[in-house]
């Protein structure tokens, strides 16, 4: 590629610098020099001190000279983080190379709070963004430096004493060395055993959460054997909580790999902690089938940095694809698993086809009322918030928060409630005797969406479940009493004020009135409803097999996958050596 930059046609000064979550957000300012292309489009990518490209950033705005442009550090587009390594940005124009970026004055002293470091691993390691300038040099030449590191000594040598023998501790070490790679060879041969020995494609439904098929797998799978594709595939399954009881024994391991290594396709509905170490034949295909249609909190790779996020490269980093229900919040999954946007196909959600159902409804609806007879004749309240804690053991929820006296005194002859909390949540809600008429713990009920149908108001956070209420097109309340803790901790992928589909009460004496008065804010729910739907149908299941199985893709779904694949075929073929 010719270098031009030396004739100053075009300058180029960083002006500011932001962050949203794992998007760095960067605005440049163009100066052309009199008689220079202002018309042709002009390129800039992160080019490392190998000059080598591993980024073209995406330019997000223009307004007169000023470019506003992102690139997400764990996914520039390859599914991988930015590579280690010291980065300018080069401006291009006509596969020329028009300028190297500088620093504007007035940024310098900003640029060090600008910097991130992002932990993981345990808080152990840490993949760190560092923004300066070159020393010695006028121009002010932009430098991003990034590194990934490890936890290290910082203290003086000890003195050497003799350490304590744990005979547990050391056990556990040894068998952890061996563990994995034992597994992995039982995989690969495996797979050297049964690779295209089938006469017939075998499809996989896995789950590494629960013992049973649920939810988007079960809705799939329902689906191919009524549409009799059980004889022209060959369906296998395996569902494990490994994550709740991780010592698997040997036979459990080998049949999980077994069928691993003999699938064409692999569905998952949640995160597989195998897939975290084990990466399986690029020949098979792995497709995430995630349960959560668009809620607020943030999870995956939208999480990194804090702590429980993933590694730079685990499970998620292997997903051919993953569904969604619609492309205009396709990028949330996208952003959450450190795939493209292209990746996240909007078939809809599979287990929506049941919810649809009116069969299916008037069913679930009658076995309901004589399950929860108190919701007779009554406008049912249901509030189902999501947990609070870090994890399946601690998880928890603050019922001292609940006035129910107050409650029970609103609901009057109106309203009755049922409680559903998040499965996680092994404490019952402290319904006291003298309230029961009015209140119900339906959290052992095993599918919250089939309360929807009776449902008149939900109260929630945090949690996806408004994704299916929403369809119901009736009104929601958030009782977010702890937003701001809750997005430190967590964070949210999704500006939370701006998104939620209902009035936010951030006490529960807001919660109160915001149901005496019926302020619901309900026409958020309608614009929720149309931006997150691109079908309101029972084909959801037909699509995800039409166009993952039978790879009856759409065009838009083909020509989104192509412009990734140019833009990576660009950054490989591009030269930005000097002559």
């Amino acid at each position: 590629m010719e270098n031009l930059i030396d004739k100053r046609q075009i300058i180029a000064r960083v002006t500011k610098i932001s962050w949203e979550r794992i998007w760095l957000h960067l605005e440049l300012q163009i100066t052309f020099a009199p008689g220079a292309d202002r018309d042709s489009e002009l390129s800039f990518f992160l080019v490392n001190g190998l000059f080598e490209p591993k980024a073209k950033l995406k330019v997000t705005q223009t307004d007169g000279d000023i470019y506003r442009m992102k690139v997400n550090i764990t996914n520039p587009g390859t599914s991988l983080c930015l590579p280690q390594g010291t980065y300018s940005i080069i401006i291009c124009q006509n596969q020329c190379q028009m300028a190297k970026a500088e620093v504007a004055e007035s940024l310098v002293k900003h640029m060090s709070s600008a910097s991130r470091n992002f932990l993981y691993g345990g808080r152990a390691k840490v993949y760190s963004v560092t923004f300066y300038v070159t020393e010695g040099d006028e121009s002010l030449p932009f430098i991003m430096y990034v590194l990934a590191g490890g936890r290290t000594a910082i203290s003086a040598p000890a003195v050497h004493t003799k350490k304590k023998f744990h005979l547990k501790q050391e056990l556990k070490k040894k068998y952890s060395k061996i563990n994995k790679p034992l597994k992995i060879d039982m995989y690969w041969a495996y797979r050297k055993k049964y690779k295209n020995k089938s006469k017939k494609p075998v499809i996989m439904f896995m789950s590494e959460q629960s013992t049973t098929i649920s939810t988007n797998l079960k809705a799939v799978k329902d689906r191919m054997i009524s549409r009799g594709m059980d004889k022209d595939y060959v369906i296998v399954e395996s569902y494990r909580s490994s994550v709740t009881n991780p010592r698997m024994g040997l036979r459990s391991w080998m049949d999980t790999l077994r069928k691993m290594a003999m699938s064409d396709i692999i569905f998952l509905d949640d995160h597989a902690p195998v897939l975290d170490w084990l990466i399986v034949d690029k020949d098979t295909m792995i497709v995430q089938l995630w349960h959560a249609g668009a809620g607020f909190k943030s999870s995956g790779y939208s999480r990194w940095g804090h702590t429980g996020c993933p590694a730079p490269y685990g499970c998620h980093r292997q997903y051919k694809y993953g569904i969604s229900g619609s492309r205009n919040i396709s990028h949330f999954f996208s952003e959450v698993w450190g795939i493209n946007d292209s990746q996240v196909l909007p078939t809809g959600m599979p287990r929506i086809d049941e919810f649809l159902d009116e069969n299916y409804r008037k069913k679930k609806t009658k076995e309901i009322y004589e399950k929860f007879p108190i919701c007779k004749n009554k406008k049912v309240i249901l509030f189902a918030p999501t947990y609070r804690g870090t994890n399946k053991k601690n998880a928890h929820y603050p019922y001292e928060l609940i006035d129910f006296g107050r409650l029970y005194e609103l609901c009057g002859d109106e309203y009755v409630v049922l409680f559903k909390m998040h499965p996680w949540v092994a404490d019952a809600v402290p319904v006291e005797e003298q309230y029961k008429d009015r209140f119900a713990d339906a959290s052992r009920y095993p599918n919250i969406n089939d309360l929807f149908y009776f449902t008149e108001l939900l109260i929630t956070d945090y949690s996806s479940n408004i994704f299916e209420y929403s369809l119901m097109r009736k009104p929601m309340l958030f009782f977010a009493f702890d937003e701001i803790q809750y997005s430190f901790s967590r964070g949210f992928h999704r500006d939370y004020e701006e998104s939620a589909p209902g009035k936010i009460c951030h006490t529960f004496e807001e919660v109160l009135k915001a149901v005496e008065e019926k302020d619901f804010e309900y026409p958020k729910v309608e614009e929720y409803v149309e931006k997150h739907f691109d079908y309101i149908d029972s084909h959801a299941c037909d699509r995800v097999i039409d166009w993952i199985i039978l790879g009856q893709l759409p065009d838009f779904v083909k020509q989104d996958l192509e412009a990734d694949a140019a833009v990576n075929r660009e950054l490989e073929t591009l030269d930005f050596k000097p002559v």
